[in-house]
């Protein structure tokens, strides 16, 4: 699966907000989500992902995780694990030059989200996206829009 390119880690840490997802297990029923990346000093990342139960104003759910790069050494290839030493692709597909939207997948086509630095994302860009992931075999019918917080 082609990688987005020149992928600066320490550009890229910081707080996404989830645009859509395919529906999962692990998020099922959140709304507001946002993910949060640290880069550490051993060059790992700390992975925080938090959203709401059900509705903006509902409980709060939060999962602490870690991140590596791949054996690969490509910092598009990155390694996710929450559960212990189980660790599953995070692939960075597609980056906005100005690191403010990104497309990532799995190695399986079965988990695909779409993250912006703002709660809110253009119409246009939301739709370019959607049209990346499809090109690249994507059934874009199982995004689900992720309501989020208007700041």
């Amino acid at each position: 699966m082609k990688l987005a390119e020149n992928v600066d880690l320490e550009r890229y840490v910081g707080s996404w907000y989830e645009m859509a997802r395919f529906p999962h297990s692990f998020e099922e029923g959140l709304v507001g989500v946002t993910a949060t990346y640290t880069l550490m000093e051993n060059g790992r990342i700390e992975v925080i992902n938090e959203g709401y139960k059900h509705s903006l104003d509902g409980k709060l759910s939060r999962a602490v995780g870690k991140a590596k790069v791949a054996k690969s050494g490509n910092p598009a290839h990155l390694r996710v694990s929450f559960f212990w030493i189980f660790y599953a692709d995070y692939l960075i597909l597609e980056l906005d030059a100005d690191y403010q939207y990104v497309l990532i997948g799995r190695s399986s086509d079965k988990y695909l989200w779409i993250l912006a630095r703002e709660p809110q994302l253009d119409e246009k860009t939301y739709i370019m996206l959607v049209s990346k992931a499809r090109e690249r075999g994507y059934d874009v019918s199982k995004l689900e829009r992720v309501p989020q917080l208007v700041e």
